[in-house]
C-alpha cells in the first residue's frame, strides 16, 4: 500500500508537470498554468471515479493530492524561470504519467470489483483522459488522437498485460512493474524511435478526390 500511495502522489506531480510545461508553451497567465497543471494531474483520476461511483473523488477525501499537485506545480514553476526544459521534456514526462496513472487506475478498479474488462478500460481512462483534457485546454491536438503515437495503444498495451499476468497470478506489484515498464517502452519508443502503428488511408472515389 506505501508503493501503490507513493506511485499515485508521483503520477500526480509528475501529470502536474507537463500541464506547466503545456500551459507555459501556450504564455498563459499563472493562474492558466495552475488550472491546466490541476486539470491534467486529476482530470483523469476524477472521471474514473465518477464512472465507478466512487465517493468522494480521490482528491476531495485525501486533500494531500492536491497539496502534491500544487507543489510540483510550484516547483515546475521555478525550475522553467531559470532553465530551458531539455528537448523531449514534455513528451518524457507525460510517458512517466501515463504509465503510472494507467496501472493506478486500472488497480483501483480491481480492488472495488471490477471486471477484467472494465478494469482496463479505466486504467486506459484514468491514464489518458487527463493529457487529453490537457491538451484540449492548451488549444492543441490530443497526443492520443495524433497519428502514430501510441498513446492510448501504450496505454492499453500496458493495463492489458497487467491484467493478464495479474490472472496468471503473477505478484501484482510486480505485474503492475511490468505493466508500466511496457508502457513507458512504446511510449518513448514512439518519442525516440518514430515507432508508428499504421495509420488508415481511404482511396479516393471518383466523388470524393484525394486532397
Amino acid at each position: 500500500m506505501m508503493i501503490r500511495s507513493l506511485l499515485s502522489y508521483v503520477g500526480v506531480m509528475v501529470f502536474a508537470a507537463t500541464g506547466v510545461l503545456s500551459a507555459g508553451r501556450k504564455g498563459m497567465d499563472l493562474i492558466g498554468v495552475a488550472v491546466i497543471a490541476v486539470v491534467t494531474a486529476l482530470g483523469g483520476g476524477t472521471l474514473r471515479d465518477i464512472l465507478l461511483e466512487r465517493h468522494p473523488v480521490f482528491w476531495i477525501g485525501n486533500t494531500a493530492f492536491l497539496w502534491a499537485c500544487f507543489a510540483a506545480t510550484a516547483v515546475t514553476l521555478l525550475y522553467v524561470r531559470y532553465y530551458e526544459p531539455p528537448s523531449h521534456t514534455l513528451q518524457i514526462a507525460d510517458a512517466l504519467g501515463l504509465a503510472l496513472f494507467t496501472i493506478g487506475g486500472a488497480r483501483i478498479a480491481q480492488d472495488g470489483g471490477a471486471a477484467g474488462l472494465i478494469m482496463i478500460l479505466m486504467g486506459v481512462l484514468t491514464g489518458a483522459a487527463g493529457g487529453v483534457l490537457r491538451d484540449v485546454l492548451s488549444a492543441e491536438v490530443p497526443l492520443m488522437f495524433r497519428p502514430g503515437r501510441l498513446y492510448a495503444t501504450a496505454a492499453l498495451a500496458g493495463a492489458i498485460l497487467y491484467e493478464g499476468l495479474d490472472r496468471l497470478g503473477m505478484q501484482r506489484e510486480s505485474a503492475g512493474a511490468a505493466g508500466m515498464g511496457l508502457i513507458a517502452l512504446l511510449r518513448i519508443g514512439a518519442i525516440y524511435r518514430g515507432w508508428r502503428l499504421p495509420t488508415l488511408r481511404m482511396r479516393a472515389g471518383p466523388n470524393h478526390p484525394a486532397t
